[in-house]
């Protein structure tokens, strides 16, 4: 049998060794590579993609340079764009209203919660004109309802069509028309072009419906209990460490100049720290208006 000398170790180990770090340095590339990727921010399209880049461009780079690391806003050209990228799980950190984050829960994680108009959250409301005679949401049946937004909008339709559930009013024990968005719902109901609207309680309270309406007209019919506003929440695949740093910075916004200037930009009060555990009266009233898959149909 052949006896290795201590000489023909060390000869061997020194080809081993220099091996051995170009192993290591392969399998470490692709890590150090995507440590340097950037982030990508997505915004859900509520506002045209022009608006939405004005909006959201100081946060993406105040979120740069506190995490150092690029953060890159990308905006979509309408819904259907975005909410492929988010089932494509294309974003790092997403901003969406509460029925988007019920629906991608299962590859996204919650970190904060927007503060609008100083509050941290909002109740879903049914408004009815003064001289309708309506005062009970039962009345409503058979009348015309006009929501504002979409059939996802969850303060403008799904919790506003809670209420009209609990009534014991089913879709098409009412006419359902949509407006552009919750202010246009509440002016429509002014003019009389329906019985009743639905919107956040907030909506009344609005400058932009103020200046355009006599809001004595209108009375709060009906409302829910107050609902989370809009999530901020991070892929789950992220590290953990990662996404505490996202939710402390955008916590803090409002505890410096800088990120209050973020935060006006974002025509946003504030940011508020949020957990899964926060949306589960959303999830219940999407069950109930949507059933046991709670998706919008």
């Amino acid at each position: 049998m052949e006896i290795q000398t201590t000489r023909d170790w060390n000869r061997n180990w020194r080809r081993i060794v220099p091996l051995l770090w170009l192993i290591a340095t392969a399998a470490m590339a692709p890590v150090t590579q995507a440590a340097e990727d950037p982030l990508i921010l997505g915004i859900f399209p509520r506002n045209r993609a022009t608006e939405t880049t004005t909006m959201y461009t100081p946060l993406a780079n105040y979120l740069s340079e506190r995490l150092g690391r690029k953060v890159v806003l990308v905006t979509s050209k309408d819904f259907d764009a975005f909410w492929k990228a988010v089932t494509e799980r294309r974003f790092d950190i997403v901003h969406y209203n509460q029925y988007h984050y019920i629906q991608s829960a299962q590859s996204y994680r919650v970190v904060a919660h927007n503060q609008e108009f100083g509050k941290n959250a909002v109740a879903g409301a049914l408004f009815v004109r003064k001289d309708s005679g309506i005062t009970e949401v039962s009345q409503l049946r058979g009348r015309t309802i006009i929501f504002g937004g979409g059939k996802d909008a969850m303060l403008s339709h799904i919790a506003p069509r809670f209420l009209l559930m609990q009534a014991g009013l089913k879709e098409g024990d009412y006419k359902t028309e949509f407006s552009v968005n919750p202010p246009n719902a509440l002016l429509a109901l002014y003019h009389k072009q329906a019985d009743a609207a639905g919107g956040g309680d907030i909506l009344i309270d609005l400058p932009v419906v103020k200046n355009a309406i006599n809001t004595q007209d209108i009375r709060l019919l009906a409302a829910t209990e107050p609902l989370l506003f809009l999530p901020w929440a991070v892929k789950r695949t992220m590290p953990a460490k990662l996404g505490e740093s996202i939710q402390s910075i955008l916590v803090d916004l409002g505890s410096s100049d800088a990120g209050k200037q973020v935060l006006k930009a974002a025509l946003t009060t504030g940011i508020g720290k949020a957990g899964d555990r926060d949306y589960d009266p959303h999830r219940k009233m999407t069950t109930a208006v949507f059933g046991k898959e709670g998706i919008a149909k």
